[in-house]
């Protein structure tokens, strides 16, 4: 019986060092200089939910190359390029470092893989909203 009341607890734990973990990612996304956008369409939805949850993803959209990282609901986004992609790098490295010294040990590593995903058309952000960006 102990465990069945102790299972949901867990559940509740892990969903918030999920969410903290997410929010600092963010924070980090953030500061290095990557745009937010809100996802508004069901097509743009759809394209956003085929992108890795937790990670960073490298997008190709009309040539070029773009860095995308959906939220925990993933209605929103956030995009850069490449100078704003090895900034989060950085900052990241910089945060799992200041962890180390502290005495936790931290193994993970964030890469936006190999393999770019190739999108034809987020549908309403332009390329993914970046004329609002300026020119990067």
């Amino acid at each position: 019986m102990a465990a069945l009341v102790l299972m949901p607890a867990c559940q509740t734990v892990a969903t918030n060092n999920a969410e903290i973990a997410a929010s600092k990612k963010q924070n980090l996304l953030a500061q290095a200089g990557f745009k937010f956008i809100t996802v508004t369409t069901p097509k743009q939805q759809q394209a956003v939910s085929q992108l890795a949850q937790g990670r960073v993803s490298a997008v190709k959209y009309n040539g070029k190359l773009y860095y995308v990282f959906p939220t925990t609901k993933k209605d929103q986004i956030f995009v850069g390029r490449q100078k704003q992609y090895n900034a989060y790098k950085q900052a990241l490295a910089a945060q799992q470092g200041q962890q180390q010294m502290a005495g936790t040990p931290v193994f993970t590593t964030e890469t936006a893989g190999p393999n770019h995903v190739e999108v034809e058309q987020f549908q309403g952000f332009g390329p993914m909203g970046t004329e609002a960006m300026g020119n990067w």
